[in-house]
């Protein structure tokens, strides 16, 4: 097979999450532990970071990735899902993993894995550990898929770990309330070993932590409680940050989400520090400034296009999308655009409510099948007074929107992750990207 090839076989063999959605979700560590142990437990050759939460793990896990390997290490990462490229989900040093190592690593082994039938995440997150191993990586920074306690991920023994935040989605995994969704969250706190615990905006969600902290004697550090006068603003030059430790921090990644994420990422490198990690001045700065070319990281708030602006975003459920009606609230335009879909088993109603109703609206649906039909979502924005066109596809409902914007519009791309995957697809196909 060749690498496209294996790429289809992985779709077929394993179910996919991203793909099809609740089908291929299997609860339990079983078939992970079984991988693991085959290959003989790679992730135990380096040092692990494991990041949970509802948004911003994979904002948070890139910038990382980036200041430890402006640091001087060498950095393996792992988020998920990709938007254009599988390989997108495995990177050391911001290098994809090679088209050559994802072919034999099925071809040498799908004899074993076939007969236990894992999960496409199942296999690829050991595949990444085994790719790590062979890279000789120092640190590997691990992204959850959903969850954390049944997550495939949380085999690992981390020296850190972090939740981002906590807000409603995969509900039917994780629970109905914030506390059941954090219980789930929280399963990636290991025994005495340090957790960052980024926005936390709910008393009971913070005693989860602090109860799940304490059973396992884990140091447990508040990311709002630290950095002494934190504040962020919007320049000509992007975002500022600024704290007691770093002055005038540009940080590439817009939107105010990213200040969020900002404060965790620092709270983090200062954990780190405190472990021995010789993390200079300059690595963060440069971590913060070029996170988008150090590690590939696509589609938080992303320009595509300037007059009329263009931007994308992989928001996609209540707590994301809060933060992108800000943003766009904040944005100078004559006209909104908006190109939107959604996945068919997040909460259509909630989001639709929130979203802007001064927008022109072209509602589509990505090229997957978890994809929410576009009638279906038309008719429910109706409902929440978000009127616009019906497209089967996002590649017309991307050329209608480029017809009907003038240069001082803003026309704003999201809903999905998918719809953003399909964007970005089409644009790297054309060599616009």
């Amino acid at each position: 097979m060749n690498y496209q090839e294996t790429i289809e076989y992985l779709y077929e063999q394993t179910p996919a999450y991203q793909r099809v959605g609740q089908s291929a979700y299997k609860e339990g560590l079983d078939n992970s532990l079984a991988l693991d142990k085959y290959f003989r437990f790679p992730h135990k050759h380096y040092r692990s970071i494991h990041v949970a939460g509802t948004n911003g793990k994979g904002s948070t896990s890139h910038l990382l990735a980036a200041i430890l390997s402006e640091a001087g290490y060498k950095v393996g990462l792992y988020t998920s899902p990709h938007l254009i490229d599988f390989r997108e989900r495995i990177r050391v040093n911001g290098e994809m993993i090679d088209h050559q190592f994802v072919i034999d690593f099925v071809k040498n082994h799908q004899a074993f894995f076939e007969p236990i039938k894992p999960s496409f995440f199942e296999l690829t997150i050991e595949m990444a550990f085994v790719y790590f191993q062979h890279m000789e990586v120092d640190v590997a920074i691990v992204e959850t898929g959903l969850g954390g306690r049944l997550d495939s991920t949380n085999i690992i023994s981390p020296i850190l770990s972090i939740i981002t935040n906590i807000g409603f989605d995969h509900t039917q995994f994780l629970g109905n309330t914030l506390p059941q969704i954090a219980a789930e969250k929280a399963g990636i706190i290991k025994p005495s070993t340090p957790v960052v615990i980024g926005e936390v905006d709910n008393d009971d969600v913070r005693k989860v932590f602090v109860k799940k902290a304490e059973a396992e004697s884990a140091p447990v550090v508040f990311a709002e409680e630290q950095m002494d006068n934190f504040t962020s603003a919007i320049t000509p030059d992007g975002w500022i940050l600024n704290n007691d430790s770093y002055k005038n921090l540009k940080n590439e990644l817009g939107g105010w989400v990213q200040n969020k994420n900002a404060r965790t990422v620092l709270t983090a490198i200062q954990e780190l520090i405190k472990q021995g990690f010789k993390i200079p001045n300059h690595a963060v700065y440069n971590g913060f400034a070029n996170v988008v070319e150090l590690t590939g990281l696509m589609g938080r708030w992303q320009t595509l296009q300037e007059k009329p602006r263009i931007v994308c975003d992989t928001g996609h459920n209540e707590h994301g999308v809060k933060y992108i009606v800000k943003q766009l609230s904040m944005e100078s335009y004559d006209k909104l655009h908006i190109v939107f879909g959604m996945a068919n088993d997040k909460d259509a109603a909630t989001i639709l409510s929130m979203m802007p109703k001064n927008a022109i609206y072209y509602f589509t649906q990505a090229s997957v099948d978890r994809a929410l039909d576009v009638n279906a979502l038309a008719e429910s924005a109706l409902k929440h007074g978000l009127t616009g066109n019906r497209y089967s596809n996002v590649e017309s409902a991307l050329e209608s929107v480029k017809e009907n914007a003038n240069e001082n519009d803003f026309i704003f791309i999201g809903g999905s992750s998918f719809i953003v995957a399909d964007v970005l697809t089409l644009l790297y196909k054309s060599k616009q990207y």
